[in-house]
């Protein structure tokens, strides 16, 4: 190996190394917090010397974990299979077929993946009470799809715009029509783009503060993140315990992400189909 080749590899592991550091020493320092004695204010990254596992068990009962985790378990299984499965469908209509309107329809989701959920809390609230769906897990799942559909429909068209033409000729001489061409040959290629859409957007579900918070009152029926709010207003100065519940949100989170890396891996270095 040359010189100038070592020098680029040491280079790029010294890089890597320090992002990880920048990831995981948070959460190294959140855990020992979270060990520390109930009440207390632990300084910097330090291995208590009597560990108070009973913590976790602590917080999980006064946050009530049980009901929130249902909660955002209902939200994501509303949002995630429906926004993927809408999102794959138009992807694939913009990217492969002659839609009328085309360029003008993705102009406008594109439009979308400018717009703020910030800015849109407001009418959410008056239409969803108009509807008789606040308060309700819907007012949260229903506006979630929306806001989601721009960046899913965005990422699975960049995904189909890639596939090689020849694919689809050769479906159509083989007598398939655009639903076989579809759900035989493009999609079952588009596993690795819609697994890694599913890990965003159940990430996105999962983690959703802002309008389960504003949107619905009963705090059993938020997800994990939003009931977080209420746990930190009634423990506001117990950081052990507010890191302790934090490390129980954010679990899952890392548990579906390590299982589905290699798939949101793949997707975004896939640049072609061989």
């Amino acid at each position: 190996m040359t010189a100038s080749g070592l020098a680029h590899r040491v280079t790029r592991t010294g890089i890597l190394l320090a992002l990880m550091l920048f990831a995981v020493v948070p959460l190294l320092s959140m855990f020992t917090t979270a060990l520390a004695a109930p009440g207390s204010t632990p300084q910097g990254l330090s291995w208590p010397s009597d560990p108070h596992w009973h913590n976790f068990v602590d917080a999980w009962s006064a946050a009530n974990f049980v009901a929130l985790f249902r909660s955002s378990t209902l939200i994501v299984l509303g949002v995630v299979p429906a926004t993927v499965a809408m999102a794959t469908g138009a992807g694939y209509a913009l990217a492969q077929l002659n839609v009328p309107f085309g360029k003008a329809i993705y102009g406008l989701l594109l439009v979308g993946l400018t717009l703020p959920f910030e800015a849109l809390i407001t009418p959410l609230y008056y239409d969803l009470r108009s509807m008789g769906l606040l308060g309700t897990r819907l007012a949260i799942v229903l506006p979630l799809i929306g806001l989601l559909m721009p960046f899913g429909v965005f990422w699975m068209r960049a995904h189909f715009l890639g596939t090689e033409p020849a694919l689809t000729e050769a479906a159509k001489v083989d007598g398939a029509n655009t639903w076989q061409t579809f759900r035989r040959i493009h999609l079952p290629l588009a596993t690795s783009a819609w697994s890694a859409l599913s890990v965003l957007f159940f990430l996105a579900s999962w983690n959703q503060y802002l309008l389960p918070l504003v949107l619905v009152d009963d705090p059993t029926k938020r997800t994990v993140a939003g009931g977080l709010g209420a746990f930190q207003g009634q423990y506001g100065t117990d950081i052990v315990l507010l890191c302790a519940g934090s490390l129980l949100i954010i679990l899952p989170s890392l548990v579906i992400f390590l299982i589905f890396q290699r798939n949101f891996v793949k997707a975004l270095m896939q640049g072609a189909v061989k």
